[in-house]
């Protein structure tokens, strides 16, 4: 006589764990969407000027700002964004120009801001 064996109850919990780890990994929470406060770029907007570093990290941080505004950028990437600014803007105020040019550069590149 053949007896057939059931799991036993910590096998069942464990491959239950393991199929709600699968389902929740194939259907991440989605993103919730940036609140904006305007559907377009105000008629007075215009970049901050200046030249070398400061001047590109001033005008990055502007059009970020707008773009947050718009609702163009969520909270989470806008405050990534600013983080890395933070980081180009503090190399420029050591006088490492190149490095807070590249760096602004980078991060262009990285959320898809022309460069």
């Amino acid at each position: 006589m053949i007896r057939s064996r059931t799991p036993t109850p910590p096998l069942v919990a464990a491959f239950a764990s393991l199929m709600l780890c699968a389902c929740n990994s194939a259907h991440p929470p989605a993103a919730e969407p940036a609140a904006a406060s305007r559907s377009v770029t105000p008629p007075d907007f215009t970049l901050p000027q200046g030249a070398g570093c400061a001047g590109a990290a001033a005008r990055y941080r502007a059009i970020l700002d707008n773009d947050l505004a718009m609702g163009h950028v969520g909270r989470g990437v806008f405050n990534q964004i600013q983080r890395e600014i933070d980081e180009a803007a503090a190399a420029c105020s050591a006088g490492r120009d190149a490095q807070a040019i590249s760096l602004i550069r980078a991060s262009k590149a990285r959320h898809g801001y022309p460069g």
